[in-house]
């Protein structure tokens, strides 16, 4: 299973963003998908998710501003990335799991400038 991100970059503060992940190396559906971020200087964490069955969950963090979508007939996922702040800075890395094992693929840097 392979994942590629696309979408990050530079965006002022109060700006928006459209992360895109393709997902391929897979008959098989992917239960969850997800995105993850690396912040400088922390651990990884997640970002969001999003289940068969249209379950969703979001970081406190970005509730509200941020909202995962999947096409699961074309396999890529996204992430909508709104209001953006100077702490929403890191590698974002999406993810998906395949018969129970997740995968993730490379990340895209994100960057907000105040």
């Amino acid at each position: 299973v392979q994942l590629q991100a696309s979408g990050g970059g530079l965006v002022q503060a109060g700006g928006s963003l459209r992360l895109s992940c393709a997902v391929t190396g897979s008959l098989f559906s992917h239960e969850v998908m997800g995105w993850y971020r690396q912040r400088p200087g922390n651990e990884h964490e997640l970002v969001a998710i999003s289940t068969l069955g249209d379950f969703t969950n979001y970081a406190l963090s970005v509730k509200g501003r941020f909202t995962i979508s999947r096409d699961d007939a074309k396999n890529t996922l996204e992430l909508q990335m709104n209001d953006l702040k100077p702490e929403d800075t890191a590698v974002y890395y999406c993810m998906s799991t395949v018969d129970g094992t997740p995968y993730f693929g490379p990340g895209t840097l994100v960057t907000v400038s105040s």
